[in-house]
C-alpha cells in the first residue's frame, strides 16, 4: 500500500504531464505561424465534405481579398475557384467540384492553394466518395452499330481526337449564372451512370442522362457559354460542347438540327438544337451530359446548386433574329 503522500501526489502526475504537452504543442504551432516563409495548412472538422459518385460538391474556402488566387487540386484534376457573390455567405471563394462516376469510393484529399500577393498558404480538405449501385440497361442494337469495322474504328478515334484537342483549354473565367435550365422537358430514358450491355457485352457506363422528346422539340442551353465545338459523330450525332467556363462543359448529342456554329455566345434558356436520333440512338431523345474539370457528372446535379436563378426548368425561349444563333453545321 502506498503512503498517503505518494497517493496525494499521483493524483496531479498527470494533469500536469497533459498540460505541459499543450503548451508545447500551441508553442509549435505559433512558431510555425511566424516563422518567415512558412505554409500554413489548415486542417479542421469544417473542411470535410461527403458527395456520391456523379455528384457535384461546392466547396467553400474563406478569404477577405477578392483579388486572391485559388486553385484545387483533386485525384489529379484542377479544380477552378471563383469568388463567392452570394450576399448571404460569407466572403471568399467556392470552387465545384465534380465526383467522376467512376471515381474510387473512400476518402481522398483535396488541396487548395490560397495565394494573396506575395504570400501562399495551402488548404487541405478531405473528401469521402460515396459509392452509387448504378442501373444495369440491356440494349439490343443493329450489329453494325455496336461492333466496328476498321474503317469506323478510325473514325471513332478521329472524333475523339477532335473532341479532345477541342476542349483542352479552358477558358479562364466564370461564363455561367445562377440558374440552370433543364434543356428539354421529357422522359428520361437513359439513365445516368447505367453500365450498358449492348448485344450481350458490357460498354462503358452512361455518362449523361436522355430525355426523350418529340422529333424537332427545341434544345436549350443549360447556361450561359460559348460553342466550343459542333459537331455530327459517329455515336453521338449531331451534337454541340458548350463551354461554361473553368473547366465546366455541357454537351447535346443525338440532334436532328445544330443552330449554333462554333465560337457563338450563347445564354441560359437560348436555343441550340432540337431533338433527334442521330448516330447512335433507338429513336428521338436528347443526350444531356456534364463534365467538370475532367469528371463526368449527373446533369441534373446542376438543378440542385445553391446558384438559384429565374429560370431552372425547360421553357422555350423565343429567337427573334435566327442569324444571331447562327446558321445549321454542315
Amino acid at each position: 500500500m502506498k503512503p498517503a503522500v505518494e497517493l496525494h501526489r499521483s493524483r496531479y502526475v498527470m494533469p500536469v504531464r497533459f498540460l505541459f504537452g499543450i503548451v508545447v504543442l500551441l508553442a509549435g504551432y505559433l512558431l510555425i505561424g511566424f516563422v518567415p516563409g512558412a505554409v500554413p495548412v489548415a486542417q479542421s472538422a469544417d473542411s470535410r465534405y461527403t458527395g456520391k459518385q456523379g455528384e457535384i460538391i461546392v466547396v467553400k474556402v474563406p478569404a477577405d481579398d477578392p483579388a486572391a488566387r485559388v486553385q484545387g487540386r483533386f485525384l489529379g484534376r484542377s479544380i477552378s475557384f471563383f469568388p463567392d457573390t452570394r450576399l448571404e455567405e460569407p466572403k471568399g471563394f467556392v470552387g465545384l467540384l465534380g465526383i467522376d462516376l467512376q471515381d474510387e469510393p473512400g476518402t481522398h484529399e483535396l488541396t487548395v492553394e490560397l495565394k494573396t500577393g506575395e504570400q501562399s498558404r495551402t488548404l487541405r480538405y478531405s473528401v469521402s466518395i460515396l459509392k452509387v449501385k448504378f442501373h444495369v440497361e440491356h440494349l439490343t442494337l443493329p450489329k453494325d452499330k455496336v461492333d466496328l469495322d476498321d474503317k469506323t474504328l478510325a473514325r471513332w478515334k478521329a472524333e475523339q481526337e477532335q473532341v479532345k484537342e477541342a476542349l483542352v483549354t479552358d477558358s479562364q473565367s466564370k461564363l455561367w449564372q445562377p440558374g440552370f435550365v433543364e434543356p428539354v422537358s421529357g422522359k428520361r430514358t437513359g439513365i445516368f451512370g447505367s453500365v450498358r450491355v449492348m448485344n450481350g457485352q458490357a460498354r462503358n457506363p452512361h455518362n449523361g442522362e436522355d430525355i426523350g422528346a418529340p422529333l424537332g422539340t427545341d434544345v436549350l442551353a443549360t447556361n450561359d457559354g460559348v460553342v466550343r465545338l459542333t459537331v455530327e459523330h459517329f455515336f453521338s450525332g449531331k451534337g454541340v460542347f458548350l463551354d461554361h467556363g473553368l473547366g465546366f462543359y455541357s454537351m447535346y448529342f443525338h440532334l436532328s438540327e445544330v443552330l449554333v456554329k462554333d465560337g457563338d455566345v450563347v445564354k441560359a434558356g437560348q436555343i441550340v438544337g432540337k431533338v433527334g436520333a442521330t448516330g447512335r440512338a433507338t429513336g428521338p431523345h436528347l443526350h444531356w451530359g456534364v463534365k467538370l474539370n475532367g469528371a463526368r457528372v449527373n446533369p441534373y446535379a446542376l438543378l440542385d446548386l445553391p446558384f438559384k436563378g429565374i429560370v431552372q426548368s425547360a421553357a422555350p425561349v423565343p429567337v427573334t433574329d435566327p442569324a444571331s444563333v447562327g446558321a445549321p453545321a454542315q
